[in-house]
């Protein structure tokens, strides 16, 4: 078990693109800035056809535009995302996303896993990682509930074989099933924790999984998720990102505002998480029942 301070600095705190998926990355940066976060996560492919596209490449005026607003504010990028692996040959896809994710000084590029053949999977892998090397980004396996990976010892087995890294979510960590001794086990290999909230009980159908996960979830600690005792599960300077995205609660407050909460829910889930490291030194919580 990794022996974890009572005490340590505040990890520092992101804002994860899908929390404000229609905002441009620039405009991201900016208002990332005005509620006091450190970083972004910033989407250079998109994910679903109807979703915006950000032209991140270099050389971009929307890239120029990013790099001077994270001038102006000190706001970095620590992530890239998203490829979603389906078997399919995506080399040129994640070459032109890593190109992008190095011009913005990120260190980290997301990636899901729909693809069912895992002697393929684990191929791609590695060779993602290999590229990785010569970008300085390293490829980073979410494990997600609806998706061919969906459990942290099947993303670590193969984050550890091919050379990357598992980015752990606590909306998928709870609908998949996780546990706190596996994310222990592995926590060596989390250099991100993404955090939101929700319902203890999870939605009926493949369906309503996928509408959760990408435009309606919880404010941190509002929710049934009990998320500062995995917040506690991890080494106290792992970096935390906030991905919420809520399409309704934008519409009615507005994007300022939302991000204003989003980073208030944080740092309490955060002091909360201190507070039962400091109550718990072996940090051995109680799982939640499911």
């Amino acid at each position: 078990m990794i022996p974890f301070p009572a005490t340590a600095p505040r990890p520092l705190l992101g804002l994860a693109q899908l929390s404000l998926v229609g905002t441009a990355p620039p405009d991201l940066v900016r208002l990332a800035a005005d509620a006091g976060f450190d970083f972004i996560g910033a989407r250079v492919r998109p994910v679903t056809a109807a979703e915006r596209a950000y032209e991140m490449q270099p050389g971009s005026p929307l890239l120029a535009e990013t790099l001077a607003r994270m001038r102006d504010t000190g706001v970095t990028v620590r992530d890239i995302e998203f490829l979603l692996l389906d078997g399919s040959e995506q080399r040129e896809a994640w070459l032109r996303m890593m190109e992008a994710g190095a011009a913005l000084g990120a260190t980290g590029l997301t990636v899901a896993a729909s693809d069912p053949d895992r002697s393929r999977l684990a191929e791609t892998l590695a060779r993602m990682a290999a590229d990785g090397r010569d970008h300085g980004i390293t490829p980073m396996l979410e494990p997600i509930s609806y998706q061919a990976v969906h459990s942290i010892p099947d993303a670590a087995e193969l984050a550890r074989a091919a050379g990357c890294r598992i980015v752990v979510d606590t909306l998928h960590f709870r609908r998949f099933g996780g546990t706190l001794d596996e994310l222990r086990e592995h926590a060596d290999l989390v250099p991100l924790l993404q955090i939101c909230d929700g319902p203890a009980v999870r939605p009926a159908d493949r369906a309503g999984l996928v509408t959760e996960s990408r435009s309606e979830r919880g404010v941190p600690g509002l929710g049934g998720f009990r998320i500062e005792e995995i917040v506690a599960a991890l080494p106290a300077g792992v970096p935390v990102s906030v991905e919420t995205p809520s399409d309704a609660t934008v519409a009615r407050v507005g994007e300022a505002a939302w991000v204003r909460k989003l980073r208030d829910a944080a740092e309490r889930v955060l002091e909360a998480a201190d507070a039962l490291r400091a109550s718990t030194p072996d940090h051995h919580t109680t799982e939640p029942t499911r």
